[in-house]
């Protein structure tokens, strides 16, 4: 899958979509080092154990390079940056139930805010699945040539 290349200093307006989130009472917010492993349980039902690990290398980081998204103190959502690579952002998902509400949306702005209030001029979105939404949501295009980027020889999944 292809990376995508995301131009933090021409973002769009987030507010209108965070009073959204708001209104359905949503809180966006970066996880507690006390909560690594509710966040981590959430990624792993719903995800993958890749991107458990990711989190975790998240988590080292100060601040927590992460963002949740929470409703009645239930984990809905979770996006990462600075994980595969300096300047990336993900992983990130959103569970089945919580689809359709904006919250990836709102998650991804997060992290791209705060890689942009980081320093950085531009973010790398790695191994693209959905690369419509990322390209209407934040104006990012395909970089020529990044499949497989950085996700050589990834390790399998052991069998049971």
């Amino acid at each position: 899958m292809i990376d995508m290349l995301v131009r933090l200093y021409d973002l769009p307006e987030s507010a209108d979509l965070y009073a959204k989130v708001e209104e359905a009472e949503v809180i966006l917010r970066r996880p507690g080092a006390y909560e690594k492993h509710l966040v981590a349980n959430f990624i792993r039902e719903h995800f993958s154990p890749k991107w458990v690990s990711e989190f975790e290398v998240a988590c080292s980081r100060q601040p927590i390079s992460c963002f949740i998204a929470t409703k009645d103190k239930e984990v809905l959502g979770f996006a990462c940056y600075e994980t595969t690579g300096k300047g990336y952002f993900g992983p990130t998902g959103v569970s089945e139930a919580a689809r359709g509400m904006g919250l990836g949306k709102a998650l991804l702005f997060k992290a791209l805010e705060a890689q942009r209030e980081a320093g950085y001029a531009y973010a790398f979105i790695g191994g693209v699945g959905p690369k419509e939404f990322y390209a209407k949501a934040v104006g990012a295009i395909e970089i020529p040539g990044s499949d497989p980027g950085v996700y050589i020889d990834i390790l399998p999944e052991p069998s049971n």
